[in-house]
């Protein structure tokens, strides 16, 4: 069952897994999703979550929901509680900004977290509360940002570049990145292979946010996009996520240029566009 399965990637990863698995997946605002008899509406504000875990019964639960923070803190406490009764797996899909109040290198899977933002602060709650879980019953994956065709932040730099506004973009952050596309094998991956613990999703080098998001202006032909270049500080910034103990095989990872290659490109799988 996939949380916030209507999200640019939950829906990906329901594509992924749908082929492989009984897959289910929720939506909210979306309702184009209303026809799918595999897709549930929840609104986490609203409805019960216990009464889709008993019309569903997961055994792996995968959290890719957007919404209020204080109400995804309240639903993922209630997941925890529920795990065992329900018997399912949770996985959590965290991000690095768990670590942006570290600045001085890149951070590893049992780091310290620490955070300045309240994006940050809300997954770091999430976090330490799934960390008390026995460690089989629980994946927390942490994402750098993520891009593919008409992701999110591609969609915004096509909107600036339409409106002749400005993109911002961050010379002093050094980040990693990754694919959807890549994402998606590595949760499967991760599935399969009934893998437990933390880990670090992210391209296995590190490029500055401006470089990067020039390369990607390039590589989608945004020819009249405008960057403003934005410094926050005087010194280097890392928010980056990378991989010590928990490494997946060489196959599941991937350079800045691939995942640039990736958003490039619509691929084709099965023969339907993923």
């Amino acid at each position: 069952m996939i949380l916030g399965g209507s999200g640019f990637i939950g829906y990906s990863l329901y594509r992924e897994l749908t082929p492989f698995f009984k897959t289910y997946g929720t939506f909210c605002s979306n309702t184009s999703f209303s026809k799918n008899k595999h897709f549930f509406m929840y609104d986490l504000e609203k409805n019960s979550i216990e009464e889709l875990l008993i019309k569903i019964k997961p055994s792996i639960v995968i959290s890719s929901l957007r919404g209020p923070f204080e109400s995804q803190i309240i639903l993922h406490n209630l997941l925890i509680d529920y795990s065992k009764k329900f018997d399912y797996r949770l996985i959590f899909l965290s991000s690095s900004n768990v670590f942006d109040s570290f600045h001085n290198y890149p951070s590893y899977e049992y780091d310290k977290t620490l955070s300045d933002s309240k994006y940050g602060i809300f997954k770091i709650k999430i976090e330490n509360a799934i960390l008390r879980m026995e460690k089989s019953r629980f994946v927390i994956a942490r994402l750098p940002m993520i891009f593919g065709v008409n992701c999110p932040r591609i969609n915004e730099m096509k909107d600036k570049m339409l409106d002749n506004e400005p993109f911002e973009v961050f010379p002093n952050s050094i980040i990693n990145v990754n694919s959807i596309l890549k994402l998606c094998q590595q949760i499967h991956y991760i599935i399969n292979q009934k893998l437990s613990g933390v880990f670090h999703l992210g391209s296995t080098d590190l490029t500055s946010h401006h470089e990067f998001f020039k390369k990607l202006a390039i590589h989608r032909n945004f020819k009249k996009l405008v960057f403003k270049q934005v410094f926050t500080m005087n010194d280097l910034r890392y928010i980056a996520v990378l991989p010590k103990e928990n490494k997946l095989p060489s196959h599941l990872t991937i350079t800045c240029d691939e995942v640039l290659s990736d958003s490039h490109t619509d691929r084709q799988k099965n023969g339907k566009s993923v």
